[in-house]
C-alpha cells in the first residue's frame, strides 16, 4: 500500500475550508486536527494519511486553498502502514490509479538535486580526475566510476522542470551551474594530464596512440544518440516512480563526465580531433537529455491524466 503523510499548518480562517475538503476525500485517512497549536506559522496543525495514488488531486486543492502561502505543506512518505479500510480503497476503487506518482514529491526531489552548493562541483571536478585515469589507463572500470560520481543529472534534470514549468531562474542557474562545473573540471583535467605528460607516467601503449577507452568517447555515432534517449527516458521513470536502481543505471550510461575528461586529456596530448569530437559527445548529451527530460516529463503527465479521467476517480498531476 502506498501512502503519504501530509503535515498542514492552516490560518484559523482556512481550517474549516482545508478540513472540509480531506473530510469529504475517501482516500483521505487518520485525519487529526489541532486546533491553535501550530506555530512558526501561528495557526491549526492537521495531519492526514493519503493513498498516493489520489494524492495529486487532494495537494492541489489544498494549494488552492493557499495553505503553502499562508501556512506550510510537509510531505512524508509512509514506509509501512496496516490499514484494512486503506487497503481496500486502494485495491477497489484507485485501480491503475495506485501507482500514480506524486507530482510535488517528484518536483521537489528534483528541485534538491537542482541546488548547486561547492560540493557540486567539487564532485565533478573529481570525476573528471578519476575519468581521465581511466582513459589514460585504458581503464573502463575507472570510466563507469567516473559517470557514478559525477552529479551532472541533477542539474540535467533541474533544468528540464524549469523548461517543463517555464521557471527561468531555474534553466538560467541549471545551465550556468553545468558550463562552469564542466569548464572546471576540463580545465583541472587538463591540468593533471599535462602534469603526467611532463612526467612521462603515461603507459607506453597511451603514448603509441593505443587509445581504446578514448575512441569510443569522442567518435559520436548514430548510437550515442539512441542510448543518450534511452538514458533520458530511463532517468525520468526511475525519478517519478522512485527506482533509485535504475537511475543509477543512468549515471553509468551516459557520456558526460567521460567526454569532459577526454577533451582534457586530448588537449594535453595535443589529440585535437579527439578533443572535437569529445566535446561534440558532450553536449550531444546534455542536449539530448535536458530534450528528452521535459518530453518525458509532460507525457507522463499526460498519460496520468489521461488514466485519471478514464477511471473517472482521482486526478493525477
Amino acid at each position: 500500500m502506498e501512502m503519504i503523510h501530509v503535515r498542514l499548518v492552516s490560518p484559523a480562517d482556512l481550517t474549516p475550508r482545508a478540513v472540509g475538503l480531506l473530510t469529504d476525500d475517501r482516500y483521505v485517512f487518520n485525519l487529526v486536527v489541532l486546533a491553535e497549536l501550530a506555530h512558526n506559522p501561528d495557526g491549526d496543525a492537521i495531519e492526514c494519511d493519503i493513498l498516493a495514488g489520489a494524492a495529486n488531486a487532494v495537494l492541489r486543492g489544498l494549494r488552492e486553498l493557499e495553505l503553502d502561502r499562508r501556512g506550510s505543506i510537509v510531505i512524508e512518505p509512509v514506509e509501512m502502514a496496516f490499514s484494512g479500510t486503506a487497503a481496500e480503497a486502494e485495491q477497489q476503487q484507485l485501480g491503475a490509479l495506485a501507482h500514480a506518482p506524486v507530482w510535488e514529491e517528484v518536483e521537489a526531489r528534483i528541485r534538491a538535486d537542482g541546488t548547486y552548493l561547492p560540493s557540486f562541483y567539487v564532485y565533478l571536478v573529481i570525476a573528471g580526475v578519476i575519468g581521465a585515469v581511466g582513459i589514460i589507463t585504458n581503464s573502463q572500470i575507472l570510466i563507469v566510476a567516473a559517470m557514478v560520481v559525477g552529479p551532472e543529472y541533477g542539474a540535467i534534470t533541474s533544468v528540464a522542470l524549469g523548461i517543463d514549468r517555464g521557471n527561468a531562474t531555474r534553466i538560467r542557474q541549471g545551465l550556468f551551474a553545468l558550463t562552469g562545473g564542466f569548464l572546471l573540471a576540463i580545465l583541472v583535467t587538463l591540468l593533471f594530464s599535462w602534469a603526467v605528460r611532463a612526467l612521462d607516467f603515461q603507459p607506453r601503449a597511451f603514448e603509441l596512440g593505443f587509445r581504446p577507452v578514448s575512441t569510443l568517447i569522442d567518435a559520436p555515432n548514430a548510437f550515442s544518440v539512441v542510448v543518450a534517449v534511452l538514458a533520458g527516458i530511463v532517468g525520468i521513470m526511475s525519478l517519478t516512480q522512485a527506482r533509485t536502481s535504475a537511475l543509477l543505471g543512468v549515471f553509468i550510461s551516459v557520456t558526460t563526465i567521460p567526454a569532459a575528461a577526454d577533451i582534457g586529456v586530448s588537449c594535453a596530448f595535443s589529440s585535437w580531433s579527439e578533443a572535437r569530437g569529445s566535446l561534440i559527445q558532450l553536449l550531444l548529451n546534455i542536449v539530448l537529455l535536458i530534450v528528452v527530460g521535459v518530453l518525458m516529463i509532460r507525457f507522463q503527465r499526460a498519460v496520468w491524466r489521461r488514466i485519471g479521467r478514464r477511471d473517472g476517480r482521482a486526478g493525477s498531476g
